[in-house]
């Protein structure tokens, strides 16, 4: 079990951890070509994609140090809320492929809080 909680931290972070990236430093590129970039103000997206590289760090670098474990369980639900968000701005664009991926990593990491918290925490 605390395989595949690292396999799956370690995977989230450097899925979250572009997509914050992209909303933080590349907006303008990447949201020309998708309509649902329109559903919140840009510095809504800004905020979402700090959070996001906040919880990059906070999935990995607790567990690394064993310093305040209970931060990964933190990131990872603020991760499966954000994703909430998504899933809504996706079905109201009639973006389903998105939907789908927002739903996953949302479940994803519901699953890595839960994993953290009571199946192997680290300690």
């Amino acid at each position: 079990m605390n395989i595949l909680l690292w396999v799956l931290q370690i995977l989230a972070s450097v899925i979250y951890g572009s997509s914050g990236v992209m909303k933080v430093f590349m907006f303008e590129k990447i949201s020309q070509d998708v309509a649902s970039f329109g559903a919140l103000p840009r510095g809504a997206w800004m905020a979402l994609g700090i959070l996001e590289l906040i919880c990059t760090v906070g999935l990995i670098v607790p567990a690394v140090f064993h310093w305040r474990p209970q931060l990964i369980a933190l990131a990872a639900i603020l991760l499966a809320a954000e994703s909430l968000v998504f899933v809504w701005v996706h079905v109201k664009y009639g973006e389903m492929t998105p939907v789908f991926m927002s739903a996953v990593l949302g479940l994803v990491m519901a699953f890595v809080a839960y994993g953290r918290l009571v199946l192997k925490p680290i300690i």
